[in-house]
């Protein structure tokens, strides 16, 4: 078996491009479902992304054009509950924690959304830091319809759009469209289905070619200063100190030579 033929069979199929990695869940025919290995393969992904210096941004996208991710693999599911296995709450299983390592990325996360996102699989674009998706894409949380929590959307949902309107989708576990999305917040571009991806690299190389140990740091700032009080969200230092850096020295002789910055990332 060639190497590009095992890469394709992988469940997560990881590449990188000029500062992005790119993480692209590869389980079309089960509609990008989350199985427990799947679940896994995100984690170690983010992980290594976030330990290679040379990775600036991270993407996340599905295969083929039924789904970004449909969530939890219901078939793995019955599976499990038909031969008597435990069923866990979300925060008792050894994966538990796929979203919240997407979420406490330090670096900026960009799901590019092929096609709808649901559940579980909604849940994961929510960890996200930004949103990219197509005119015929949906999106909700229809936990509610099938008996399961949603616990991850629960919480991160109503801190992503009104709360609401965040209640509304979870009560009734109904499906929004892309149009719908954009307009309440929860996507940062809907563009046509060829250019999901395109759009979302184009972004994240954008986000890349600025100095990385300040994103690193506005991030951290802005997403763990909505849960503190102004006066002490102001006080933070989290991570390196871009003000100290040499790249900030690097980015103001650049600004004023008119060149472009070479960040050394410290």
């Amino acid at each position: 078996m060639s190497h590009a033929h095992a890469a394709d069979e992988a469940e997560l199929v990881v590449s990188t491009d000029n500062h992005v990695r790119l993480l692209r869940l590869n389980r079309p025919e089960r509609r990008n479902a989350l199985s427990r290995s799947l679940m896994v393969a995100i984690i170690e992904a983010m992980l290594d992304a976030e330990e290679d210096d040379e990775v600036r941004v991270v993407v996340l996208t599905g295969t083929g054009d039924a789904a970004f991710c449909a969530g939890g693999d219901l078939k793995e599911m019955r599976g499990n509950d038909e031969a008597g296995a435990r069923f866990r709450s979300p925060m008792n299983r050894l994966e538990r924690n796929v979203f919240e390592v997407v979420l406490e990325a330090k670096k900026p996360t960009i799901a590019a959304l092929n096609a709808s996102a649901v559940a579980g699989g909604f849940e994961l674009a929510l960890a996200c830091d930004l949103r990219i998706s197509h005119p015929g894409a949906r999106f909700g949380l229809p936990e509610t319809k099938i008996g399961m929590g949603a616990n991850f959307g629960s919480v991160l949902l109503p801190r992503r759009v009104a709360p609401g309107i965040a209640l509304e989708m979870l009560f009734t576990g109904e499906y929004i469209d892309a149009a719908e999305a954009y307009r309440i917040g929860l996507l940062n571009r809907v563009v046509d289905a060829a250019q999901v991806l395109p759009a979302a690299l184009e972004l994240a190389g954008r986000i890349a070619g600025n100095a990385p140990i300040s994103v690193r740091r506005v991030k951290a700032v802005a997403l763990r200063g909505l849960e503190l009080p102004v006066a002490a969200a102001l006080r933070q230092d989290p991570g390196a100190n871009p003000y100290l850096s040499e790249d900030r020295k690097e980015g103001i002789r650049a600004r004023l030579e008119k060149r472009k910055p070479v960040w050394r990332n410290r």
